[in-house]
C-alpha cells in the first residue's frame, strides 16, 4: 500500500470510531434517564429533552448550570440533579437532551 492509501484508511477508521462514540453517549444518557429519572419525573425522556431547544441545553451545559436547567424541567428530580452521581454522568445526560431537544427533529424511544 502506498502512504496515501494508508493515511486515507486511518482517517476513515478514526471517523467511524469517533462517530460511534458520540452516539453511544446519547444512548447512555437515554438509558440513565430511563433508569434514574423516568419514574421520578413522571414523563418520558422525549418529553423531558424537548422541554428546551438545543441552544438552551448547550448554554446551560457550557455555563455549568445543566443541573439547574434539568431541575426546571423536572422539579421532582432536584435532589438527584444536585448529587454526586449526576455530576459524574452529566456529559451523558447532556448528550441525550441535546440530541433529542425540541428543535432537533429526533425522537427517543423511551
Amino acid at each position: 500500500m502506498t502512504k496515501f492509501t494508508k493515511a486515507v484508511m486511518v482517517a476513515l477508521l478514526s471517523v467511524s470510531v469517533l462517530s460511534s462514540s458520540v452516539l453511544a453517549d446519547a444512548d447512555k444518557g437515554k438509558k440513565l434517564y430511563q433508569k434514574n429519572l423516568k419514574e421520578t419525573c413522571g414523563i418520558t425522556g422525549g418529553v423531558f429533552a424537548a422541554k428546551y431547544k438545543q441552544a438552551d441545553w448547550d448554554k446551560a451545559y457550557k455555563a455549568g448550570t445543566l443541573n439547574k436547567k434539568m431541575t426546571e424541567a423536572c422539579p421532582a428530580g432536584k435532589a438527584y440533579f444536585e448529587g454526586d452521581k449526576f455530576k459524574k454522568l452529566e456529559n451523558h445526560y447532556y448528550d441525550f437532551v441535546h440530541d433529542f431537544a425540541k428543535d432537533s427533529g429526533n425522537i427517543p424511544s423511551c
